[in-house]
């Protein structure tokens, strides 16, 4: 270089990038992971909405404020399905067909990024992974995953 001249020299270049990808080597699975515990985050969320909201429609039949004959016979209180928790049921002796809603709708799995949900009736088995069909008693995601902890995320 000429005497006044100002840059890099190659070596210090390659060092330079070195140390860069060496520190963007170790940021990436750092972010990968906090994406994932995001993610079970709002898994955690969902289930729990849900969850409540169908002890809440269980609670409300208990309680005589749903019509029993808006139900199947063996539904044992519980929804047919998730939707009847977004669309609503008549209050029972209200004659203004006032519906009584439990979700505002049906949320999004963080897993599969779908609004399909395993669903298992009061009359499956509690590991059972299909839906035997006459009402809702428990949800649970489809996605065959293991979680941080080590455990499933089908199991949760």
């Amino acid at each position: 270089m000429k005497h006044g001249q100002q840059g890099f020299t190659f070596l210090e270049l390659v060092i330079v990038t070195t140390v860069l990808m060496i520190l963007a080597s170790t940021i990436v699975p750092m972010a990968q992971v906090t994406a994932q515990r995001q993610r079970e985050i709002e898994l955690r969320r969902a289930l729990r909405e849900m969850r409540t909201a169908i002890d809440k429609f269980k609670d409300a039949v208990d309680q005589g404020l749903i019509a029993t004959t808006e139900l199947e016979p063996g539904s044992e209180g519980y929804p047919p399905d998730l939707e009847t928790l977004v669309n609503g049921v008549p209050a029972a002796n209200d004659a203004s067909g006032r519906k009584l809603k439990f979700l505002r709708r049906i949320p999004i799995d963080p897993m599969t990024n779908s609004t399909d949900w395993g669903k298992r009736a009061y009359q499956d088995r509690p590991d059972s992974q299909s839906w035997g069909g006459k009402n809702v008693f428990d949800v649970y995601t489809t996605h065959p995953g293991t979680a941080l902890d080590g455990t499933k995320y089908r199991d949760w």
